[in-house]
């Protein structure tokens, strides 16, 4: 597949067919996605890879948490503290965009509370990977998480698999770290759903719009 053609394609999947994504589907991703530049050649990226009965208990555990109502708490903060223009809106329209697809009404708390509720279950594909980052690495190491993520899903895009990358299933990192073993003082970025799409389901036709480039994009010659 072109690169080309892998980011236009590429989008948020969220709902899967189940059916098995292999070891060594997985492994060819990794293998190519390692090649992300990284500052110094530090390759900061520790990946959890959790399938089968490992990632069934460990979305239990998640989705018992939200639906108890324990507080979410990332390792970091993810988005703006006071939301502004144009972001915000961009942020609304995305969702209604979404419930839209699902015919879900604004209204209607308990079947959004049930939508949200999958992100814990990375809306139930046969994987979930989750990105780990040791402490002692900086804001940099972001930036390199960056590329390292985008690699993984454009790879997995060219392997005919479909992902979703989730804030979601980095909002209780105690939970995620304590199941899989990871320091308590690790940073915890954020998980990924990965899987194959399921055509059929209409959460997974709508596409969310993208800036022209003379939006934000200024040249100087």
């Amino acid at each position: 597949m072109h690169v080309i053609d892998a980011l236009k394609q590429r989008k948020s999947t969220r709902a899967f067919l189940d059916k098995a994504v292999t070891t060594a589907q997985i492994e060819r991703i990794l293998d190519a996605a390692r090649h992300a530049p990284s500052a110094a050649n530090t390759q900061p990226w520790q990946v959890a890879v959790v399938m089968g009965d490992s990632k069934k208990a460990l979305e239990q555990k998640l989705e018992q948490a939200f639906q108890g109502g324990e507080t979410p708490a990332m390792d970091y903060t993810y988005y703006p503290q006071q939301w502004q223009a144009p972001y915000k809106e961009r942020r609304g329209a995305c969702a209604v965009q979404m419930y839209q697809a699902l015919n879900i009404q604004r209204e209607d708390k308990e079947k959004r509370r049930s939508q949200w509720a999958a992100n814990y279950r990375a809306f139930d594909a046969p994987v979930a990977l989750f990105f780990f980052l040791d402490s002692v690495m900086e804001t940099g190491s972001f930036m390199d998480y960056g590329m390292f993520l985008q690699s993984v899903m454009l790879t997995a895009q060219a392997e005919g698999l479909a992902t979703c990358p989730q804030a979601a299933l980095g909002e209780y990192p105690q939970i995620v770290k304590q199941s899989l073993g990871y320091a308590q003082d690790t940073v915890l970025l954020c998980g990924m759903a990965l899987g194959y799409e399921d055509t059929d389901a209409e959460v997974n036709h709508y596409r969310t719009p993208r800036e022209d480039v003379t939006s934000f994009t200024r040249f100087f010659s």
